[in-house]
């Protein structure tokens, strides 16, 4: 993953709630896979499987982070085990053509979480962050994103 989408996640991971992070772990992988099928096209093997294990490892801390007193997590826990064999098909065969479906699918749950994103408000995960405000300061052609929180001293974990 390039060092720009990393910085971009880090930004809105920060302020996310728990249905954003779902959503984010989705993009993640989904452009992992994206990533993987670039690295096939111009033949780094090395690479292509770098990428699909990164995605391999977003997609087990969604089956890690299932609740499994709901009957929904069973059937999540059906799809992340289909997705998890079809990029291990991939990984193993060498054949991006396995990762069609597991893309299909990541689409249809992102597009889904994305509507529960709009009904959920239990605020950001992560407390005591900085606050992120885009536009604060600019070079040419660049927008800068700044971090400020007036009312905190510290930052990061409370003792």
């Amino acid at each position: 993953m390039e060092n720009d989408l990393i910085k971009a996640y880090t930004a809105r991971i920060s302020q996310a709630s728990k249905s954003e992070l779902v959503v984010i772990m989705y993009e993640i992988i989904l452009s992992d896979i994206d990533s993987a099928k670039k690295y096939f096209e111009a033949g780094e093997s090395d690479s292509y499987t770098r990428e699909l294990k990164h995605a391999q490892r977003f997609l087990n801390e969604l089956m890690a982070t299932l609740d499994y007193r709901y009957e929904l997590s069973y059937q999540l826990m059906s799809l992340y085990i289909f997705i998890n064999k079809s990029i291990i098909t991939a990984i193993y065969q060498k054949k991006s053509d396995n990762l069609t479906d597991a893309e299909a699918i990541l689409k249809i749950l992102m597009d889904g979480f994305k509507g529960i994103i709009k009904e959920d408000k239990s605020g950001p995960v992560m407390q005591n962050t900085q606050q992120l405000y885009a536009g604060l300061t600019y070079g040419k052609g660049v927008l800068n994103e700044t971090y400020l929180n007036p009312n905190e001293q510290s930052r990061g974990f409370r003792a």
